[in-house]
Order: structure tokens, then sequence, then C-alpha cells
């Protein structure tokens, strides 16, 4: 028998506030790896005590090399599936108490801002925007914010710069003088 030596990291997880707006996510999920048997036992454990035990999984193929049939958590056991179907950037999760809690998986690989700022943007109570949709505007999020870096690295690099300010502001105008008491 071979035992984990590495203690289990706790889970990057962001979960929409307590209300009644319903909305397509209930938070996201930032793995940091795409093995799930290393990376459910701690989500299972810090979704318990909000939508008590995790006993079944489902995920689409597409973003996980190997999907285990069950998976080891603390105490029990929880079923994994799979369904093609299924939105690839969605996880959902099954429970006893609750039923049902869907969260925006984040890939592992994933810059630490853009995490962040889709994190923020599943937990919002009652959106609309379903896993892929958040992923999409992500990723023009991200282009545009390279673009706009390589644009400003080009400017630096070929020699331009702001504008030095003017000494004067009137340097090269034509000045009028005014006398100092106006005629009436």
């Amino acid at each position: 028998m071979t035992t984990n030596a590495a203690p289990l990291l706790s889970a990057r997880l962001s979960l929409t506030p307590k209300t009644a707006l319903a909305g397509l996510l209930d938070g996201a999920w930032w793995p940091r790896s795409r093995d799930l048997t290393a990376e459910l036992p701690p989500l299972a454990d810090a979704l318990e005590k909000r939508y008590g035990r995790i006993t079944r999984v489902t995920v689409n193929p597409s973003r996980w090399p190997v999907i285990p049939h069950k998976v080891p958590v603390t105490g029990h056991t929880v079923h994994v599936g799979w369904f093609t179907e299924q939105d690839p950037d969605k996880v959902i999760l099954l429970s006893y108490t609750v039923s049902r809690c869907d969260l925006l998986v984040i890939p592992p690989e994933t810059e630490p801002a853009a995490a962040a700022r889709l994190m923020a943007a599943a937990a919002i109570p009652g959106s609309v925007l379903a896993a892929g949709a958040l992923m999409s505007e992500e990723a023009a999020t991200g282009r545009r914010m390279r673009d706009a870096r390589s644009s400003e690295d080009a400017w630096e690099a070929d020699g331009g710069s702001a504008l030095p300010p003017l000494r004067h502001p009137v340097d090269g105008a034509r000045m009028i003088m005014m006398q100092s008491k106006p005629w009436r």
C-alpha cells in the first residue's frame, strides 16, 4: 500500500453569496492540475459545509485526460461521470442535501490575474453568463490587454515617447500688449 506524503492543498474556490438570486453558476473552481483524483478531495471537503456531502461529479472529458470512476474523499467515495454534451468549462457536483452545484472550471495554467477576474465574474449572484461565455469573454479581455501592452512596448522600442511639455505657452505666438486701463 502506498501513501501520499504530500498534504492536501485547499481548493481554490469562489462561491456566490447565499441569496435568492439564482444564476447559471454557483461559483468558480481553479484546480492546480488536471488530475481529478488529486483535485476532487479538497473540492468536496470545501463544499461540504455549504452543500452537504458531495456524492457525484460530472465533467466533460475534453478537459480531463483521465476520468476515474470513483475518487476517495474524506469518509466516503465520490462517483465521477462524464458527458460530452456538458459545457467543457463546467463541473457539476451533486450532494445528498442541496442537490446540485455548478462551477466554472478555470484551467490550471491560467495566469493569476485572469483567474481572479474569472472567479469574481462566476460568483456574481443571478448571473446569466454560462461557463463557456465567461471563458470566451476572458480570452477576449486577455487579447486586448496583450495587444495594448505590445503596442506600448513597440512605441517605446521605436523611440517614441510622450511629447515634452511646452516651456512657455506662447512661444512663437504673436503677443498683443494690453493697456493697463481699459477704454470706456
